[in-house]
């Protein structure tokens, strides 16, 4: 029986017969001798290969291995550029990301022959438009947030940039948001990693976020400072300040700083020390439950001279939040607004589980928060402000429905700013220099250039938003309701926004209807 010879064994004569040949013509031709700057390096990777234990597949193909890795690590690329329909791509398809591209250039934004989606899958949704088109007025798509504790209310657009903290962003692509903001009227979330100078350079209002790591009101113990709080929130360019419990990409989990990271510029913005590894708790030490909590808010309230407080959080264990509500109508405190942010929210890096498995969708969680403040009498007092995947007028508008006020925009944002979703946000090789803290890649984002795209977008988004208010006959943002949009739950079958997530009160309408029509 023949013996099958192995590819290690068969480079064993391909190495024997070029090193023959190569002596054998270099009697001829003394230059032949210069092929061996090629075979002497790779039959020493070869040796190297077939020796190591760590890596099965260069062990077995000493060579052709490479190729393997060569192919996965360009994967992404071909998927993206080559072999995705418009349609595909994660966590956004080539068409949404145009759109935002388009409306940041303020190019064409028309979509030639029709729908490319299919209007029969399950989970497709539309809006119900109306036979007699209104008017609306841009000015009035703004939101006072403030409670009646609230000293300093703030008239938000309902479309904003999200929490991004310097460190984790570059320091053009922070400072091109800012500006951005500012240029199209906005506001700007400064993410947990502090208020940097860059946040202060851009002049756009500014919405600052305090994490458990209290960066930018910290002690040296890691705790809250009330001094150091007091002395930022003065600024004039923070109008709001937003108190994160957890966010969607990875709920309950604490960001860790690594000390290669921790420069002395970024370490002056978080008050700590520089190059040390500086890890961000899964838990505040400021409070410790609901009533606790309510009273760090009235003290941030206090120390800020009545700007508007909030807290963000993605919902996981429903009770929590109905308990958090019960302490807000038995306290008679508030927050001025709470940021839900679906599971679908984006992030830099956060490990596989807490991304793909924990935390609420920002639908369910929208209309269940909705739900608890209307029960308990708290909707008046407190904003709603959701986040996830909110990129196009259509967007705003389902989450309005569902009981937000304002949006929030992380990514559409990044894609204004020219990411091409590479992926790359937790290498620190973001190709467009945007992730990242390499010089040589972000400085060549040109903030000049890249805040008008930023204010274009946000612009054109808005006007998109009216167009299509217009069309269903939303003359305010009050009469957007989600009885108005429908998604497909089967074949044949389709339901309201109201039906799906506000299902006690759709039974009460059609109670209430029966009886009227008998």
């Amino acid at each position: 029986m023949a013996t099958k010879i192995s590819v290690r064994q068969t480079f064993v004569y391909v190495f024997a017969t070029l090193y023959l040949l190569t002596f054998l013509f270099s009697i001829f031709e003394r230059q032949t001798l210069w092929l061996l700057l090629v075979i002497v390096p790779l039959h020493l990777v070869y040796l190297n290969n077939i020796r190591q234990g760590k890596h099965s597949i260069l062990r077995n193909y000493p060579l052709l291995g490479y190729l393997r890795y060569f192919f996965e690590s360009i994967r992404p690329e071909l998927r993206q550029y080559f072999f995705e329909s418009d349609l595909d791509g994660k966590p956004f398809s080539r068409r949404q990301r145009s759109i935002v591209y388009q409306r940041a250039k303020n190019v064409r934004q028309t979509v030639p022959f029709g729908m490319q989606a299919n209007s029969q899958e399950l989970g497709f949704e539309w809006i119900a438009h109306t036979m007699f088109p209104v008017h609306v007025n841009e000015e009035n798509l703004r939101v006072t947030v403030g409670s009646s504790s609230c000293k300093q209310p703030y008239s938000a657009s309902i479309y904003n940039i999200s929490a991004m903290s310097y460190g984790s962003l570059s320091k053009t692509a922070v400072t091109a948001l800012s500006a951005g903001a500012k240029l199209g009227g906005f506001a700007h979330n400064t993410g947990e990693g502090g208020v940097s100078p860059f946040h202060i350079e851009g002049g756009g209002d500014l919405i600052w976020q305090i994490g458990t790591g209290y960066f930018g009101c910290r002690d040296k113990n890691g705790n809250f400072s009330e001094k150091l709080f007091q002395e930022q929130v003065a600024h004039p360019h923070i109008k709001m300040v937003e108190i994160k419990l957890s966010q969607g990409a990875k709920p309950g989990h604490g960001g860790i700083l690594p000390a290669a990271k921790n420069t002395p510029e970024i370490a002056a913005i978080r008050k700590v020390e520089p190059f040390t590894t500086v890890a961000s708790p899964p838990a505040h030490s400021a409070f410790s439950d609901q009533f606790t909590l309510l009273l760090f808010i009235q003290k941030l309230r206090v120390l800020s001279e009545g700007k508007p407080v909030g807290i963000k959080l993605c919902i996981g264990n429903k009770q929590e939040f109905e308990q958090l509500c019960r302490e807000m109508m038995h306290n008679q405190i508030f927050p001025d607004f709470i940021t839900i942010d679906g599971a679908e929210g984006g992030t830099g890096a956060a490990p596989l589980e807490f991304t793909d498995s924990l935390g609420m969708p920002l639908y369910d969680a929208l209309a269940f928060v909705q739900n608890m403040l209307k029960k308990y009498g708290l909707r008046d007092e407190v904003k709603l402000v959701a986040a996830g995947k909110i990129i196009t007028g259509v967007d705003i508008l389902k989450a309005i429905s569902l009981g937000a006020d304002i949006c929030y925009s992380a990514r559409g944002m990044m894609f204004a700013l020219g990411c091409i979703q590479a992926l790359q946000c937790d290498s620190g090789r973001c190709p467009v220099g945007i992730a990242t803290q390499d010089k040589n890649l972000y400085k060549g984002l040109d903030v000049a250039d890249k805040r008008v795209r930023v204010a274009n977008f946000h612009g054109n988004t808005i006007k998109s938003t009216v167009e299509v208010m217009e069309a269903c006959g939303f003359s305010s943002l009050d009469d957007v309701t989600p009885d108005k949009i429908f998604r497909r739950v089967e074949q044949g079958n389709t339901l309201s926004f109201k039906d799906i997530y506000f299902p006690k009160a759709a039974a009460a309408t059609e109670i209430s209807r029966n009886y009227v029509l008998n």
